[in-house]
């Protein structure tokens, strides 16, 4: 993207907008002019492969472009497993939720040791509430 931001910027072309959609890996949108000013913003940036044959609508982008703030439901001592980075697949419990960065502490329970870990809210899936498997844990007693 910093390729064809810095050719559009250097040869002074009519492009109005780049995008990297968020849903969709390996693909940039621009918003040109023409397809001739298109072509000339992506000429000779390593990894590119080319241009779609047609313009999409933007009817058929919209929904990866507006992101919908969504309200998540992590509350502390909550139950969850790790769905991305070094720790994927681990189970680990909330220790502290900071929703103003988006992020959580957890601590693993598979870790002889617990040590706190931050990661983001969105690459934790909460399995189950402390609260509604307490009462199963002093049943098993």
């Amino acid at each position: 993207m910093d390729f064809i931001t810095s050719n559009v910027k250097k040869k002074k072309l009519p492009v109005f907008s780049v995008i990297r959609p968020h849903g969709m890996r390996g693909y940039i949108f621009l918003e040109a002019f023409d397809r001739q000013s298109a072509e000339q913003s992506a000429f000779n940036v390593p990894y590119a492969r080319g241009l779609l044959p047609k313009e999409i609508a933007y009817a058929e982008i919209e929904h990866m472009l507006e992101q919908v703030k969504r309200e998540v439901d992590i509350r502390k001592n909550d139950i969850v497993e790790i769905i991305s980075g070094p720790f994927k697949r681990e189970q680990a419990k909330i220790t502290r939720v900071d929703k103003a960065k988006e992020e959580v502490v957890v601590e693993l329970l598979g870790a002889a040791v617990p040590i706190p870990i931050t990661v983001k809210i969105d690459a934790v899936k909460v399995i189950r509430r402390e609260t509604e498997s307490a009462p199963d844990e002093k049943e098993e007693v």
